[in-house]
């Protein structure tokens, strides 16, 4: 039985949300009533798949930058409540971090954001974050901010590290997109990414495109209710989800992106540790909020087992 416990540097995307359940999503220039407001809860691609990965037994490391301000403070103290390593995030003096503004509508439970994306400098690697980067068993990213993104990529390729990338956030221009992306070992991508980037109308045509274009060994594509979609050289094939009623579905893409590499990083089974994922993400979604339904690995473990 393997016994080690992967190591997992992430570099990406990292915000603190604030939650406003609706009574219903308005219609534009109208106008609904908030019922509750939670702004307990960090977000951002990479730093709450860290978060997931922390939760069922990985040793998680965040590099990233944050400003100095009030909400900066509270993405930290996120981290380092759900026992992220944080030793190689830097503070910017005067610097404002990104926050999140996420309308949920409890009857579908469905969500609508508004981001505030940071204009932080981007990373300047260090000798000590190169040095975690090559060390660690995968590094996971998410494109956000794309130098910091590639350039992560290129030392963890130099080092032999794994890379993961969140097929999320797009680039304009699709050759540093596709360029990105091409570095991946495991590229898992939300529903609409693999259509943009490609150019393809079909998912399979998508996918195979995908896995044509780089070195990836794990090609997917994430649709929610719909499951996952995963390219296996031959074809497609498609892992349905597990029948859960969502209360919210925030975070429940990053949450996936956690675990499974959690568990690929123990098994190097891809079907496995996409159930896996899939139990994770869809016990996430019982509860408000990216972070606060993240299950135990022993929870996760008596779902499956019930399932």
């Amino acid at each position: 039985m393997n016994t080690h416990r992967p190591v997992i540097v992430g570099v990406g995307h990292c915000c603190q949300d604030t939650l406003c359940t609706v009574e219903r999503y308005p219609p534009e220039d109208g106008s609904t009533h908030i019922l509750a407001i939670d702004d307990s809860q960090g977000g951002g691609a990479v730093a709450t798949a860290l978060v997931a990965a922390a939760r069922l037994g990985a040793t998680a490391r965040i590099m990233c930058h944050l400003g100095d301000d009030a909400v900066g403070d509270k993405i930290l103290g996120g981290f380092e409540a759900s026992h992220v390593d944080t030793a190689l995030v830097r503070r910017i003096p005067g610097g404002r971090s990104s926050t999140s503004y996420v309308m949920v509508d409890p009857a579908t439970g469905t969500r609508t954001k508004f981001p505030y994306r940071d204009a932080l400098p981007p990373l300047e690697f260090t000798q000590a974050q190169r040095a975690a980067i090559a060390e660690a068993d995968a590094l996971h990213l998410d494109g956000t901010q794309y130098p910091n993104a590639l350039n992560a990529a290129r030392i963890a390729r130099e080092a032999g590290t794994l890379v993961s990338l969140d097929g999320c956030s797009r680039q304009p221009e699709q050759a540093l997109n596709l360029a990105l992306a091409g570095m991946a070992d495991i590229l898992i991508m939300n529903a609409a990414y693999p259509f943009i980037v490609s150019g393809q109308t079909d998912r399979a045509d998508a996918l195979r495109f995908m896995a044509a274009s780089g070195r990836a060994r794990v090609v997917m594509m994430t649709a929610g209710q719909d499951g996952v979609y995963a390219w296996t050289g031959s074809g497609m094939r498609h892992y349905p989800a597990f029948p859960v009623a969502a209360v919210d579905t925030t975070g429940a893409g990053d949450v996936f992106h956690g675990a499974f590499l959690v568990r690929y990083l123990e098994t190097r089974d891809t079907s496995e540790s996409i159930r896996f994922a899939q139990a994770a993400s869809a016990l996430k979604c019982a509860m408000p909020g990216g972070r606060a339904g993240i299950p135990t690995r022993e929870a996760l473990n008596v779902f499956l087992e019930a399932h």
